[in-house]
């Protein structure tokens, strides 16, 4: 069950991710991840943004007095050889002051609930095998293995 984020806060609150959060994400993700992605955070975000009546997506916020805490985005998606459309988490960050805190288990409790709402039987997402902090995050919030492995060819390997 996902806690309080344990912060000087009064009151964080998730919201619905939106265009202005972009900087903050871009930040959030760069402290991360070493790269500052703002070509890619722009698509991601009106893609997310754009309105399909169709599609399923979900953009949240976490916003404490100082500002972002987190983030998470999330659509239903479905794949071929047999993969039924299910939820899919693309991307979760928090803000290095706000770790350890229950910002991401907040954030994915919150999407938990809007993909259940919409019928969802099933959230799934990939980390790095070698991630240990982000599999025991998923893991510490009941994911599992799935049926399905992830196979790649290294083009340039190929004679």
């Amino acid at each position: 069950m996902a806690r309080t984020p344990e912060t000087s806060d009064a009151s964080p609150r998730i919201r619905p991710l939106a265009a202005v959060d972009l900087s903050e994400v871009v930040r959030i993700d760069g402290l991360h991840t070493g790269l500052r992605k703002r070509a890619y955070w722009t698509r991601a975000l009106a893609r997310l943004l754009k309105r399909n009546g169709r599609a399923v997506r979900i953009g949240l916020a976490l916003e404490a007095q100082k500002g972002l805490a987190g983030y998470l985005l999330g659509e239903v998606r479905a794949f071929e050889f047999g993969s039924e459309p299910c939820g899919w988490i693309f991307a979760i960050g928090v803000d290095p002051n706000s770790e350890r805190r229950g910002v991401a288990s907040l954030l994915l409790a919150e999407a938990v609930a809007r993909f259940k709402a919409q019928g969802v039987p099933r959230i799934r997402t990939m980390v790095r095998r070698n991630d240990v902090p982000v599999l025991a995050f998923f893991r510490s919030n009941g994911f599992r293995g799935g049926p399905f492995v992830q196979l790649e060819l290294d083009i340039e390997e190929v004679s």
